[in-house]
Parts: C-alpha cells; sequence; structure tokens
C-alpha cells in the first residue's frame, strides 16, 4: 500500500496508487501524490464514474522524471469508454510526485454494453447484475 509514510519506489507505481485513488474516490491521496506546483484546485473524483480496468502501455525512467503511459477503463452514463494519457512525474527528496497528463487518443472505442452481455470490468458476471446495477 503506497501512502505518505510509504512513498512508492517509482512512477509506475505511483501512478498504480492513484488509479486505485480514483477507484476508491480518495481526494486525499490523489492531492497529497501530485506535485504542489502542478496541483488542481477543483475536485479530482467523480462519483458518477466507475473505473473498470488499467492498462499500462509504457513507462520510461530519465533520472528524477518519468513518465509512463497508460489507459483506463471506465463507466459513465451507461457508456464503457477509456482514457489514454502519458503522465509526467517528477522525483524530489526521494519521493515521486505525479505533475501533469497529456490526453491521447483513445485505443479503445466506446461502447454500450447490452443487459446480457458480460461485464467489461472482468467479474465474468452479467452487466446488468454488475457494473449495469449500479456497482
Amino acid at each position: 500500500f503506497i501512502s505518505q509514510e510509504r512513498p512508492a519506489e517509482n512512477a509506475e507505481q505511483l501512478m498504480r496508487s492513484r488509479y486505485s485513488a480514483f477507484v476508491l474516490q480518495n481526494e486525499e491521496w490523489l492531492s497529497a501524490s501530485w506535485h504542489p506546483d502542478h496541483r488542481s484546485d477543483g475536485p479530482l473524483v467523480d462519483p458518477s464514474i466507475r473505473w473498470l480496468g488499467l492498462e499500462v502501455i509504457a513507462s520510461h525512467l530519465d533520472e528524477d522524471r518519468a513518465t509512463v503511459e497508460f489507459e483506463a477503463r471506465l463507466l459513465a452514463a451507461g457508456t464503457v469508454d477509456a482514457v489514454h494519457e502519458r503522465s509526467e512525474f517528477v522525483r524530489e527528496q526521494g519521493r515521486w510526485y505525479y505533475t501533469r497528463g497529456s490526453g491521447l487518443a483513445a485505443r479503445f472505442d466506446a461502447w454500450k454494453p447490452g443487459r446480457n452481455e458480460t461485464c467489461p470490468c472482468g467479474s465474468g458476471r452479467k452487466f446488468k447484475r454488475c457494473c449495469g446495477a449500479g456497482g
């Protein structure tokens, strides 16, 4: 578990913990792991979004800077979609921070699953009994 007391060992680990914070709607961790010079003032989570999965596509380390490219699938307003981003990180005093992300074209095509289709979250259950039922 990544926290203030046990910081991430690398940028990819921090990115994965930030994804988990979005899933858990943990604005406190999202704010704490975001570099203060780049932090957003607005709300960091949207309770109407259900996160369905994460794929790390690539990561690159260059001394105290790193990038992590990922695609995260989500369910919003009954449609499955994806966020594809190249996130930038910086390490200061041995601790990694998220600085900013650049949106990329999603590799995943948005779609609205039918009620009897398998849920895209990976549970193996029907969509109507899983994420289609609100969780």
